[in-house]
């Protein structure tokens, strides 16, 4: 499979990758699915001209989901990928709810891959030049996840639960990955900017590691209450990834 070289040739794939999941009944699906949903509005927003440079907007996009990509594909005939995504995809074989599926997925792709490649992107280049259109992605990921809250209740009906366990508790599930994940992904991508293409290994394999631990958190928080409801909630969850992905698709 040749990488893609535009965003419609991204969405090629990831319909490729989703409908591999939903013949496979693999629930690494979940992330793919959100992942085609932000994609395809970023090539709305390119082809509406709302960013400040949309041919290098696309080239962004690219380089981004290639990221996810390479991982997929490495993740699908064992090769090496980063420890971060081996954890999240080994995690489709785990009790956890679709909600959580998700989260790991956003959390190593924005916590990881943004930076690697908004650095990538802009070498030789002022990466400050790239900022305002950064946080637009950032912006349009995080009114999608939003979206995405609201359709999970139509196959996760007691993700409520997690509202009544304390302080809008699966907003902090988000949070933990979404909101510090803005400023995090845009700190990292200045650090290995500056570093150079030759020097960032060390940084990249450091980064790999906390997004590795936050990944941890996700899976099993810290909270014996919100592990409890967890449980509850993906109890009560349809199982069938087909019917999870035909379910949140519908408008």
């Amino acid at each position: 499979m040749n990488r893609p070289t535009t965003i419609q040739e991204v969405l090629i794939q990831l319909d490729e990758i989703i409908d591999n999941a939903i013949a496979n009944n693999d629930r690494i699906g979940y992330f793919a699915f959100l992942y085609r949903r932000v994609t395809a509005e970023i090539l709305n927003e390119v082809q509406l001209g709302n960013f400040e440079d949309n041919a290098r907007m696309e080239t962004f996009d690219v380089a981004f989901a290639n990221y996810y990509i390479d991982a997929y594909n490495g993740y699908t005939t064992n090769q090496p990928i980063s420890k971060s995504w081996q954890f999240a995809f080994d995690a489709k074989n785990d009790p956890l709810t679709i909600l959580q599926h998700i989260m790991l997925g956003i959390n190593t792709h924005i916590n990881l891959d943004l930076g690697l490649a908004a650095s990538a992107v802009m070498q030789g280049k002022e990466i400050i030049d790239i900022e305002n259109d950064f946080n637009t992605v950032n912006t349009i990921l995080g009114n999608i996840v939003n979206e995405m809250q609201d359709r999970l209740s139509r196959v996760s009906p007691l993700l409520f639960l997690l509202d009544l366990a304390g302080e809008n508790s699966d907003e902090k599930i988000i949070n933990f990955s979404m909101g510090r994940a803005r400023e995090v992904s845009w700190r990292n991508a200045n650090l290995l900017w500056s570093l150079g293409v030759d020097h960032q290994g060390e940084a990249i394999d450091t980064m790999d590691l906390v997004v590795l631990k936050l990944g941890g958190y996700i899976k099993s928080p810290k909270s014996k209450v919100i592990g409890f409801v967890l449980k509850c909630i993906g109890r009560f969850e349809e199982k069938n990834v087909g019917k999870v992905i035909t379910t949140l698709r519908e408008n």
